[in-house]
């Protein structure tokens, strides 16, 4: 005889009493303890290596230092996609793994990055800074102050600032604290190209006056008899004062450094990116989590910090949240909390107005314990409470108490055919319980798409698939264990009346069942039939991979030509500030300008530092001021801001791109890739849903060209690097020495004067030093002139490619505009030149590659599926008719995503997927009461209908626990699609398990009414 759990339980009752006082304890103290956060944790995988080689033109910095980079990185295991951005001088490299790629082999990989390139560091050009490597580019810092200053100064400013940054690397769980916006000090030396020729002088020798004064080197040390004594070395500059006193000798005259030259204290010049709150300038303070930690607990944490360091601060220096992820996370897992509970409330309620008190009660009870275990296990897996693993609960708590119904449930008809408590308990689990592990496992396996899919979304969604399994593993532990325990203890034997409450339900279904039995052949077509117009309905249906948040936050990005001044972004961003100002719906708002906002939220695009670009990222009143907003900068910006490419768009759920419509063309030849962009351009804009055409780059740029008469240099004893330096010190400037103020580092850099670096005719009257000690004007051995030349380069797996990029106008979905762009770009493809590719980036990408991971685990779900019902069924045909239900909740499916106009997305598609095994579960058990009603010798007829009726209450309630459990998510912007895809097509699918199998069945066994079979 097998060994029965059930009867074991009751058999051992304090013991099991003592488990659930324990699991109930556990389960508290887990929850209690779990960590908070906003958003599951998914591996950014991209490193981003960068290199500079000063004075080099475009051409030179692709060919000599891009492309060897490339090269040896094209060798990176688990590559993906290499990109390129390159400046004259400046390589940026980012090396994307595939998404395949396991988060556990990241850091090994990016170790065998750093090795690669360590093994071509001899072989890159001579004067190569670098290559520096950044492999923490999806660091989070979620917290984010702004400092502003009113009567201080900026160094006065940073000071504070710094030590509050020492303040805050105390707290507890913060792992890193990082200053934003913060502008190095300079101390300038400026001097008159025409004062110091008509001296006599040159750069070179202020130069050299101020770094042999201001050099550290080692004066030795002392040793005596009884101690030693180093020996120190005055002269080192402590303030622009000294610096302005040096003094040095030339031509045998005495000359003090301030009586040729302005010394002054200033800023970097240009400025670095900086950073402002609501318009005024300030330096942030961005603040990330240790690994593991607990948001909320790090905001708790830093708000206690912050109020000690406030009270400390004098008047005038105000810190500003910015940023509060830890609040953001408070309010989004309480709202999902409450969503939970609200679920359980309606659970409860159906399985109470189903079963009654009593035996609801039972039912009831599976629900705590179930989550009792859940959680600990959760823990124990690094899974803590966010958007997906407190979706998944509330998905699973119609799925959990499945088993507990179809228990109790044959309980209850056990002890109204007479049976002892004890016996009806022990049933259950003899004639139900593999069935319902059947079940159980199939359920979970219809999940298996989203726990292995490799894909950026597939990790993003991973807690679905473990949650999910851990709860149907552990209900049906609670089923065969608890509740034949509690069942025993709370049910007693109760005779419904026939005539009114569920009898009457009972028998209207009797009757509609025996009328689909009769008429079989038609109940088959008509079913049919409708699943045929159902997958011609599944056109209209619209796609979206992952909507917007539901957070309030804008992100508004200005971009203007590719060789702008930073200052010219500033000014453009000063005058989104002045939009902004005034508005009633902003409660806040921060700007970066050249580079993008820091990563304070997990599927942010970070933009890289570039002077064209700025990004303002606004926090409206509520969700509703943010559309309003919206709408009204979109105006405000084509309107106001000529000339620049804008975009304002609201944070993303999941992996995302800043642009969703994009398309890459590539080839050998720039000049064609240009035309061949151009085309593609016209094609995206002329589709009217498509806004705000542009580019990642296109438009070349004026460059000034000395053309030096090598003949006459030589003669003169002049060398292009020499004069590439004297050119350099006088419009840029170049650091001499750094000046040792407190705790910072200043560099002393030495440039001409205002005047004269913003103008040509500097270049025409410079004088340059020649062999003889002598100089000469650069026009009597050069000439200048104005070329095109593009500042920026953006390669594609080593190919020059320039990316069509361009947003969708207001309730436009990404995709309906790509699959019109997509049926005008055919032409364009067949005309594509040897060598040139067209392909397509942005959403639709992302999308295809996420959905391609997850039908790629489809067979092995197939196959867990077929594998886990041949088990249970052992027989072909049975297997097809359980099979033959799941495809048909496609009928709900469209119908749901149609009538409540949800898109169907990444999550919306898993849960498509997952409706498989719901249906699968039910049909098994279905499939096997017939089976188990004909081997104790009915008829075939009445063996379909007594165990369709018999499953009728059990899966009907499972049913409508789980579609009417979903109610509370089925209004939210990420989990919507996903609720009204499994609502509608669960409740088809389960009106089909009741009435179109057992016509089906029927047919198969050619069963008539009145025959025995």
């Amino acid at each position: 005889m097998r060994f029965n759990l059930s009867e074991w339980s009751l058999r051992h009752r304090p013991l099991v009493v003592y488990f659930m006082i324990v699991l109930v304890a556990a389960g508290i103290w887990s929850y209690l303890h779990l960590g908070r956060s906003e958003d599951p944790v998914f591996t950014v995988k991209t490193m981003v290596v960068q290199a500079q080689w000063p004075g080099a033109t475009l051409e030179e910095t692709v060919q000599q230092l891009t492309e060897r980079l490339e090269r040896k990185l094209q060798e990176t295991p688990q590559l993906d996609v290499l990109r390129s951005f390159t400046r004259p001088g400046i390589s940026t490299i980012f090396v994307q793994l595939r998404g395949d790629t396991p988060a556990r082999d990241v850091p090994e990989i990016w170790y065998q990055v750093r090795k690669k390139v360590d093994d071509i560091r001899g072989s890159l050009p001579v004067g190569v800074l670098g290559p520096a490597f950044n492999d923490e580019f999806g660091d989070t810092y979620g917290i984010v102050y702004a400092f502003t200053a009113d009567g201080f100064t900026e160094r006065e400013l940073r000071d504070y600032v710094e030590e509050i940054r020492s303040e805050l690397l105390r707290v507890p769980d913060a792992a890193k604290v990082n200053i934003v916006g913060a502008q190095d000090e300079r101390i300038f030396i400026e001097f008159s190209t025409e004062r110091i020729a008509a001296l006599g002088l040159h750069p070179s020798t202020l130069i050299d006056a101020v770094q042999a004064q201001n050099a550290v080197r080692p004066a030795g040390v002392l040793q005596t008899g009884q101690e030693s004594l180093s020996v120190q070395v005055g002269g080192a500059f402590r303030s622009e004062e000294e610096l302005s006193a040096v003094t040095f000798a030339a031509d045998g005259r005495l000359f003090r450094l301030s009586d040729i030259a302005t010394v002054r204290r200033g800023y970097v010049d240009p400025p670095q990116p900086s950073f402002r709150f609501n318009g005024e300038t300030a330096i942030g303070i961005a603040i990330s989590m240790k690994e593991g930690g607990d948001i909320i607990t790090l905001g708790r944490q830093v708000r206690q910090a912050m109020a000690r360091i406030t009270a400390n601060l004098p008047v005038g220096i105000e810190p500003h949240l910015v940023a509060d992820q830890a609040a953001t996370v408070d309010e989004a897992v309480s709202d999902f909390l409450r969503s939970l509970w609200e679920a359980i409330a309606i659970v409860l309620a159906v399985s109470f107005l189903a079963l009654g008190v009593r035996a609801g009660a039972v039912v009831a009870l599976a629900i705590p314990l179930t989550l009792a275990m859940v959680f600990p296990l959760m823990m124990m897996a690094g899974i803590d409470l966010q958007r997906v693993s407190l979706g998944a609960l509330i998905i699973a708590l119609g799925l959990l108490v499945d088993d507990a119904t179809t228990t109790v449930d044959v309980m209850v008809t056990r002890l109204d055919q007479g049976d002892s408590s004890e016996s009806a308990a022990t049933f259950a689990y003899t004639s139900l319980a593999f069935p319902m592990l059947t079940g159980t496992f199939v359920t979970w396996a219809g999940f298996l798409p989203i726990g292995f899919a490799r894909s950026s979304a597939g990790e993003y969604t991973f807690s679905l698939f473990a949650v999910v399994g851990m709860a149907l593993v552990t209900s049906w532990i609670v089923a065969v264990v608890f509740s034949p325990l509690q069942g025993a203890l709370l049910l007693r034997p109760t005779k419904r009346p026939q005539a009114t409450g569920p009898g009457a339900v009972l028998r209207a279904f009797q009757r509609v069942l025996a009328i689909a039995l009769r008429a079989r052949w038609i109940t088959i077509v008509l079913t049919l039939a409708i699943f045929a117009g159902s997958i011609l309905g599944f056109s209209f249906v619209e796609q979206e991979f992952f909507p917007a948040s539901d957070r309030p936050e804008l992100v508004i990005d200005l971009r203007t030509r590719q060789n702008a001044s930073i200052y010219q972004s500033d000014q453009l961003a000063s005058q989104l500030d002045n939009l902004l100002r005034d508005d009633p719906e902003v409660s806040r708002w921060s700007t970066n300008v050249g580079q993008g906002a820091i990563r304070f939220y997990l599927p942010l695009n970070v933009q890289m530092p570039s002077d064209a670009i700025s990004q303002t990222i606004v926090v409206a009143k509520d969700l509703a001021a943010r559309e309003r907003l919206r709408q009204r900068l979109e105006t405000a910006l084509e309107r106001d801001f000529p000339g620049v490419v804008s975009q304002v768009y609201p944070l993303a759920l999941g992996p995302s791109t800043d642009w969703p419509l994009q398309y890459r063309v590539s080839g050998p030849d720039v000049t064609k890739v240009r035309a061949l962009a151009f085309r593609v351009a016209d094609v995206l804009g002329s589709d009217p849903r498509a806004r705000n055409v542009n580019f990642d780059w296109i438009e070349p740029a004026r460059v000034i060209r000395v053309n030096v008469d090598q003949d006459q240099a030589r003669l003169l004893g002049v060398s292009s690097q020499a004069l590439g330096a004297v050119i350099n010190t006088v419009m840029s400037g170049v650091t001499v020495t750094q000046l040792r103020d407190d705790r910072y580092l200043i560099d002393v850099v030495v440039r001409a004067e205002a005047e004269q670096r913003v103008s040509l005719d500097t270049l025409s009257s410079l004088q340059v030093p020649i062999s003889d000690g002598r100089t000469v004007p650069l026009v009597q051995f050069a000439s200048f002139e104005y070329l095109q030349d593009y500042p920026v380069m953006w390669r594609h797996n080593r190919v020059p490619t320039i990316n069509v990029m361009a947003a969708t106008s207001s309730g436009t979905l990404p995709s309906a505009v790509d699959r019109a762009v997509q049926t005008r770009l055919v032409s364009l493809r067949k005309e594509l030149p040897a060598g040139y590719r067209l392909e397509t980036g942005g959403i639709a990408e992302e999308s295809a590659l996420s959905q391609a991971s997850v039908l790629a685990v489809v067979p092995l779900m197939v196959l867990a599926v077929l594998t886990i019902l041949m088990i249970q069924l052992q027989s072909f045909q049975r297997l097809f008719l359980v099979l033959s239900v799941a495809p048909l909740g496609l009928i709900g499916i469209v119908a749901g995503l149609l009538l409540s106009g949800r898109p169907l997305g990444f999550v919306a598609i898993l849960g498509i997927l997952s409706l498989i095994g719901m249906i699968a579960r039910n049909a098994v058990i279905l499939i096997d009461q017939i089976e188990t009603e004909r081997a104790q010798g009915a008829a075939g007829w009445d063996a379909i209908i007594s165990a369709t009726c018999s499953r009728f209450r059990p899966i009907m309630l499972s049913a409508a626990a789980t579609v009417l459990g979903m109610i509370p998510i089925a209004y939210t912007v990420f989990w919507g699609p996903m609720a009204f895809a499994i609502m509608g097509g669960l409740a088809v699918a389960t009106l089909l398990t009741l009435l179109f199998l057992p016509a089906l069945y029927a047919v198969w066994f050619g069963i008539q009414k009145g025959v025995q079979t």
